[in-house]
């Protein structure tokens, strides 16, 4: 063989070889992507199929046997699997309480232990509380049963019922970690920064369209688990949804739960939604029909104390109820500062 033959013959093994190297490089990384898809998968997976997605000491299932326990564990069940137990699925016809088949962690996730989507870790240490809504101090059971009112669009638990001391002790047991006062980082919603202007109704619609229609449905019903009329993903409006003098009908509220949570995946650390965008798809799915609750007129006796983004009337200002709804809320706010001197945060 000669020089010329020999390095073709060389060239072509290299070749081939680098060739070979580079299938087997790209086959390694496909399996390195293929396993952080699957991760990011597992991560990504609905609540009602993770476990272990808070922490292990909010786990209920590690409770030990005792009457106590055992009214946490119920308290924790009624919370996630409201309907089951005092909604329409109820084997009990007299305990159906909620008017609609919306549960508790629809709203409040991780069954409540979500940073930035109504956790109530140490929500029992801060009642009994002011609430403007009422103008007196209420109770934790009250709150619980305005939830009930408004969220739930049904009527509110006796006090003495079981399952209102249930949820009790479900919320207080989530306070075993917090601090004296509640005060816990994480509480409530996140703030954003709102837009001084109107909310845009046709870019929140491409918006809902883009994100939030493949779980929530295109006409905002929701979607249901296959073997149980519970939610997987609740209706945003529409007969079976929170009815209109629920928080979540306030835009402001609606956008910053929206910010830190929606769509699945996001949270506070790593939104997906700009404020924006949060505003405008927040005043487009609070735009839509959904139950009406009675006597809304009696909220708020101090009318003072009324959140600008109060979709009804009556108001203490003169503005629009359409600007109530559908901003700009800045107006509304420095009115109240300057006017009043009143500082306004929703």
């Amino acid at each position: 063989m000669d020089k010329k033959s020999f390095l073709t013959d060389l060239k072509n093994v290299i070749t081939n070889f680098n060739i070979i190297c580079l299938f087997i490089f790209l086959l390694g990384g496909a399996v390195v992507l293929a396993y952080q898809g699957y991760l990011e998968w597992k991560k990504s997976e609905p609540l009602s199929e993770v476990i272990s997605f808070f922490n292990k000491d909010y786990d209920v299932s590690m409770l030990g046997d005792s009457p106590e326990n055992e009214l946490i564990r119920y308290g924790f069940e009624l919370f996630k699997n409201t309907p089951d137990y005092i909604g329409f699925n109820a084997d009990n016809r007299d305990k159906i309480y909620s008017g609609n088949d919306l549960a508790c962690g629809n709203c409040h996730l991780g069954v409540g232990t979500k940073p930035f989507a109504g956790s109530l870790i140490g929500v029992i240490s801060r009642f009994p509380q002011y609430r403007g809504r009422e103008n007196k101090i209420g109770t934790i059971e009250e709150r619980i049963n305005g939830c009930m009112q408004r969220s739930l669009n049904g009527r509110s638990l006796p006090i003495e019922s079981k399952e209102l001391m249930a949820l009790v002790s479900y919320l207080t047991w989530l306070n075993k970690e917090a601090p004296a006062n509640g005060q816990v980082n994480g509480q409530g919603f996140a703030k954003i920064t709102l837009p001084n202007r109107p909310i845009n109704l046709y870019n929140g619609a491409a918006i809902y369209d883009l994100k939030c229609s493949v779980c929530h449905g295109n006409y905002g019903q929701g979607m249901k688990f296959t073997d149980t009329q519970r939610y997987q993903y609740p209706p945003l409006w529409g007969r079976d949804s929170y009815n209109n003098g629920a928080g979540m009908t306030r835009v402001i509220t609606a956008a910053q739960f929206i910010k830190a949570n929606m769509p699945f995946g996001a949270t506070f650390e790593q939104p997906l939604l700009t404020d924006e965008e949060a505003y405008d798809v927040a005043g487009f799915i609070n735009q839509h029909e959904r139950p009406q609750k009675m006597h809304l007129d009696l909220d708020f006796p101090d009318r003072m104390k009324k959140p600008v983004s109060t979709p009804y009337p009556p108001y203490v200002d003169s503005f629009t109820i359409e600007q109530h709804q559908v901003g700009p809320f800045q107006p509304i706010i420095d009115f109240y500062k300057e006017t009043y001197d009143v500082i306004k945060t929703k």
